[in-house]
């Protein structure tokens, strides 16, 4: 797990947009980052975020799916293992290794499953892809990940993979996080790859994440994953 982190962080410092924690030493059972002093976040700081992920999903990836770059260990989400089976298709990739590989463990019950097995077929025919190249993704994009600091954001604790953009902007707005409609807007701003439908999206990228939070917690996540889900059918 640690050395996926450290693989992970680096991948996404390589690219040149967002700040990312330094890695100073890992093994296979320890990372040691360099200490980071938040502060109160700011607008500004969030317009600025949003402008410098468009430069990190930039960096590009080499297929949906792939590892970081260099990197060919087992891939986390949280604790649990995650597919990095390269794709040369996002909602096949999608479809088989962040909706299909999680429901089975996330007890959505069988009318449930109907549901989420349906939208995964749309996806693999194609219904939602579009020409957008794969980006560089954090893959764990929630407010807890972004630190604001005195150098501005900062990343921390990466699932990083090549995917689709709406993908981290989605977790970002499923769990929310200061001033994220100035980080939302600021980024649509910047980017010349969000479809024009991108926010009617947000959703169904969502279904990953609720389903991870399924297999984890229980809860009401199971039904929330299927709500959404029926959105897409």
């Amino acid at each position: 797990m640690f050395t996926a982190e450290a693989a992970g962080l680096r991948w996404l410092k390589a690219a040149g947009g967002v700040a990312v924690v330094d890695v100073i030493e890992h093994s296979e059972h320890t990372i040691v980052l360099e200490r980071l002093r938040t502060i109160p976040p700011t607008k500004h700081a969030a317009q600025a975020f949003g402008e410098a992920l468009v430069m990190t999903h930039d960096g590009g990836a080499d297929a949906f799916g792939c590892a970081p770059a260099g990197f060919s260990g087992q891939s986390f989400i949280s604790d649990l293992k995650m597919s990095t089976e390269p794709m040369p298709r996002w909602g096949s990739f999608f479809a088989a290794q962040r909706i299909l590989a999680y429901a089975n463990p996330a007890q959505l019950g069988r009318d449930g499953m109907t549901v989420i097995e349906a939208v995964a077929a749309r996806l693999d025919a194609g219904v939602f892809d579009d020409d957008a190249s794969p980006a560089r993704l954090h893959g764990d994009l929630w407010s807890g990940n972004v630190l604001f600091t005195e150098n501005g954001v900062t990343l921390i604790d990466p699932s990083a993979h090549g995917g689709h953009r709406i993908s981290d902007l989605a977790m970002l707005s499923l769990f929310g996080a200061p001033h994220l409609q100035v980080i939302l807007e600021a980024y649509e701003r910047s980017s010349a790859h969000l479809p024009a439908n991108w926010r009617d999206l947000i959703s169904l990228h969502q279904i990953y994440p609720l389903l991870i939070h399924a297999v984890l917690f229980g809860g009401h996540y199971p039904d929330s994953a299927v709500k959404l889900a029926k959105k897409y059918l």
